[in-house]
């Protein structure tokens, strides 16, 4: 057994540090406006407000920090926050390089990231960015020998 942790860059923190301030605007904003511009804040209110920041900022922080593949003897173990996803090798079909964090089935924290296709998945791969990339497609392709390389 292996595990790597993700791989952080400067994009990712510029990404998750808008969603928060997002958030925090989506949600303190009102309870600011109730604070100071009502004679009668409603404080059941401003605290439901304040927890439903935290809960959404806590959460967002856990399933983007929390970030772990392992290789196992028999499958890879992706890990983000409560996501999680047991990829067999033997369903494997290729790995290429992608630097597309938007769109598709992604756990991780960088642009550079590699994307894994394989069978009976809903999304058809699975994008991560392990931190040590050369160790951890070394370690895969030995379990996986099979795998396409494509893009390395």
């Amino acid at each position: 057994m292996m595990e790597f942790r993700s791989k952080i860059d400067r994009t990712f923190i510029i990404m998750m540090s808008v969603a928060i301030v997002i958030i925090a605007l989506a949600t303190l904003w009102p309870v600011a406006y109730e604070l100071f511009y009502t004679n009668s804040p409603e404080y059941l209110a401003i605290w439901i407000m304040i927890a439903l920041f935290l809960v959404c900022t806590v959460f967002l922080l856990w399933v983007s920090l929390d970030i772990h593949y392992i290789i196992f003897d028999d499958y890879l173990y992706v890990k983000g926050g409560p996501f999680r996803s047991k990829i067999k090798y033997k369903d494997m079909t290729r790995v290429n390089k992608s630097s597309n964090i938007l769109v598709g089935y992604r756990i991780l924290s960088s642009k550079d990231a590699l994307e894994i296709y394989y069978k009976h998945s809903l999304m058809g791969s699975i994008i991560i960015s392990p931190d040590n990339q050369e160790q951890f497609l070394e370690l895969l392709l030995q379990k996986a020998p099979h795998i396409a390389q494509v893009r390395l």
